[in-house]
């Protein structure tokens, strides 16, 4: 049973021994209570291991030998993950419990809408922050008792929004001060800059600021066989919150609000032509230049020149 008597009870049974076990919910909990009682332990990443989950004879105990014998032999060969320190994970808790409400939020924002153009009538584009207060007077009386819980709703997923929103400051200015140098790239806000600093954990982890783009799966997947190299779509391994964060910056950056910076030149370079294809392109490569320059001002803790390769004026 996957509960901490049971597995207390199991690591018992046995002396100092090396523990393999696959990334999962459980495994921050059991890694911990295993190094407790003297265990090695390594977490393998699934997703990096065919030799288990092409099996064609799958089950739990081919599993368990497969994952034994390749930490007894070549223990590289799992792709051995770093858990996040508990405070580090506390801190994505939360980024993640503020995420569900914002997607409640619009979701519940959407709902309105549709039945409110049921009955012929729309309403006006504007924050979400402001939907409910701005918004109430314009229902039509046929459907104000049927929406009005609605709107005590999301007044309410408003106002636990604005606690997490000034919890994240908080938590910026008092435990993660190194927050403050990622915050000077334009479209890094303290959401952003907290959740990078939350996903990547220990930055010295890194041998090099390019490795990050691999680690949140922004770069390219590779098939090459003698002269066949194809283009292919990016691996989305890593982090998909923080993926899906950097790409929201990004937009930014190549929005019409955009500041000139080499960021957004080097994402216009990419989708000339003007295309869907080709500016879907250039947020992922802005993104992913993003994660490297985020992960070197943590390292070294320096001013951001944001033209910092642009050409000297003539």
């Amino acid at each position: 049973a996957t509960s901490r008597d049971a597995i207390s009870e199991l690591l018992e049974r046995f002396p100092k021994s090396r523990i393999v076990l696959e990334a999962s919910t459980s495994a921050r909990w059991i890694t911990a209570l295993a190094e407790s009682s003297g265990h090695e332990v390594i977490v393998a990443n699934p997703r990096n291991i065919p030799v288990v989950t092409a099996n064609v004879r799958k089950c739990d105990r081919n599993d368990a030998r497969l994952l034994a014998e390749l930490g007894q032999v070549k223990p590289q060969l799992l792709s051995p993950v770093q858990l996040r320190s508990d405070r580090h994970q506390r801190v994505r808790t939360l980024l993640f419990a503020r995420s569900q409400l914002v997607k409640q939020r619009t979701a519940l924002t959407n709902l309105v809408r549709a039945e409110v153009r049921v009955l012929g009538f729309s309403l006006p584009s504007g924050a979400a922050k402001s939907f409910a207060e701005k918004m109430w007077p314009r229902i039509p009386g046929a459907l104000r008792s049927s929406l009005g819980p609605i709107f005590e709703v999301l007044r309410t997923v408003t106002t636990q929004i604005d606690h997490y929103d000034a919890e994240v400051e908080r938590l910026s200015e008092t435990e993660f001060p190194e927050t403050a140098v990622l915050r000077q790239v334009h479209g890094v806000g303290p959401l952003i800059a907290l959740a990078f600093v939350a996903t990547i954990g220990d930055p010295e982890r890194f041998k090099k600021s390019r490795s990050v783009g691999a680690y949140l799966g922004l770069v390219p997947r590779m098939s090459q066989s003698g002269a066949r190299n194809p283009t292919l779509s990016i691996t989305k391994c890593g982090d998909h919150f923080m993926r899906s964060l950097l790409v929201s910056a990004a937009t930014r950056i190549l929005g019409p609000f955009g500041q000139d910076s080499d960021l957004r030149r080097h994402g216009e370079r990419i989708a000339t032509g003007g295309d869907k294809r080709a500016k879907a392109k250039a947020r992922i490569a802005v993104a992913r230049r993003l994660a490297v320059l985020l992960h070197r001002l943590i390292c070294t803790g320096e001013q951001s020149d944001p033209q910092r390769q642009a050409a000297p004026a003539a």
